[in-house]
């Protein structure tokens, strides 16, 4: 077994306890085996072998992926995922050797949140722009919608009546299963204002409903608050909170928020904090007395890529531990976020 494969089998077997070890594993592995992170810890004078702790490791901005080919030595890669992107904006590109390591640790993470996707169904209001890039989001949620092995499980582009109907059954015909509306923030908005109130008055009556939503406007409509996106759709869904998704095309692993934008930091992921006017201060837990910074993300699952980014997200800890986490914003003039591919 070569060290990679070795890695996957720790990653795949990592436990809270044995997190911090098996980051550094894959930071020495990946300061010399990817060309890119290797030159930027070069320039940053940063001796591998003298990191000893998360805090320690330097995180690699995420802009990288735009501008350079960020990839350990590995197998040829299977595909690349590419962000949405403003309109002439230049796009992060993510390379991924193993779509099928992908696809594992994505059930693995939502499983573990929610359950089988089998006791799912799972609806995704409007499906992939065939003529749009490459979106990591897309390929999920077709492997997701898979693992339902629902008949009713589904894309829903122009045809949001067949999705209207389709829950109407549902809520009169239940079987059990847990209803999955997850999309985009702007089109969760746009279904809950575009159809009629009585539309949706069934939906009252779906117990086993879901809504999660996973960020992003993308310019097709005007910044909000959470709290106000979460008010408009509990009202028009009629569920009491707004699940979310917290994931990004660098990333090959997600978080998921069972109410309130509060964060569950999932088995293969980590966030720490940086202190906005000093990058290489980072802290690992609330009692740091950093009340907020920028995120930056260890994601053990970009173990083909690079696991240790340092993003453009503002967030916080939540709790007396670094498990919770909330985003609060975004740092000025940083790329806006959120899919815009689903169109």
């Amino acid at each position: 077994m070569n060290r990679r494969q070795e890695l996957k089998q720790l990653i795949k077997n990592v436990t809270p306890d044995t997190f911090e070890d098996v980051a550094l594993a894959v930071f020495r592995w990946q300061a010399v085996s990817n060309f890119i992170y290797r030159e930027y810890l070069s320039h940053l004078r940063c001796h591998p072998d003298k990191v000893q702790s998360l805090t320690q490791i330097p995180f690699m901005p995420i802009g990288f992926f735009k501008k350079h080919t960020v990839l350990t030595e590995s197998p040829s890669v299977q595909t690349t995922f590419e962000s949405s992107g403003t309109t002439g904006a230049q796009t992060s590109r993510h390379h991924v050797a193993d779509l099928d390591w992908y696809t594992d640790i994505s059930i693995r993470i939502f499983e573990q949140s929610y359950g089988p996707l089998s006791n799912c169904h799972y609806h995704w209001p409007i499906r992939a722009n065939s003529q749009g890039n490459n979106s990591s989001l897309v390929y999920m949620v077709q492997e997701f919608i898979a693992q339902t092995h629902s008949s009713v499980s589904g894309f829903f582009l122009h045809n949001v009546d067949e999705l209207l109907i389709i829950l109407k059954n549902l809520a009169q015909n239940s079987d059990g299963r847990t209803v999955i509306l997850w999309g985009v923030t702007f089109a969760l908005l746009d279904l809950a204002e575009s159809a009629m109130p009585q539309d949706l008055e069934y939906l009252q009556d779906l117990s086993g409903l879901m809504v999660m939503e996973t960020g992003g406007m993308k310019g097709r409509r005007r910044e909000m608050l959470r709290e106000e996106v979460h008010e408009v759709l509990t009202k028009a869904f009629g569920v009491k909170v707004i699940h979310s998704e917290y994931g990004m095309t660098e990333l090959l692993s997600q978080s998921y928020s069972k109410g309130d934008g509060i964060f569950d930091a999932s088995a293969t992921m980590r966030i720490l904090l940086r202190d906005i006017n000093d990058p290489r201060a980072v802290y690992n837990n609330p009692q740091s007395g950093l009340r907020y910074g920028g995120i930056n993300v260890v994601d053990l699952a970009n173990l083909d890529s690079c696991a240790f980014i340092e993003t453009q997200d503002l967030g916080r800890f939540v709790g007396e531990n670094a498990t919770q986490f909330e985003v609060i914003g975004r740092f000025d003039n940083s790329d806006v976020r959120g899919c815009n591919l689903l169109i």
